[in-house]
């Protein structure tokens, strides 16, 4: 089943123009980052959950993290 998809994902990747590749690879590149942690975690770390409380947010800032980071979705 798996073989399955596997073709389904190079016969999408195909239609795709060579000069669009560089952008795909990235996006392949983080999903498998994600998908496959080769690192084991060490410890309990906890929850960063109500960290900067009652914090102004400046939303320019976070949109201009957010476009650097992920790029393929603007």
């Amino acid at each position: 089943m798996a073989s399955t998809y596997k073709k389904k994902i190079l016969k999408d990747i195909e239609k795709i123009p060579d000069e669009k590749i560089p952008r795909l690879y990235k996006v392949i590149h983080l999903l498998t980052a994600e998908l496959i942690s080769k690192t084991k975690r060490i410890g309990n770390r906890g929850s960063l959950k109500g960290i900067w409380k009652d914090s102004d947010i400046d939303e320019s800032l976070l949109i201009k993290a957010r476009k650097s980071l992920f790029p393929y979705e603007y």
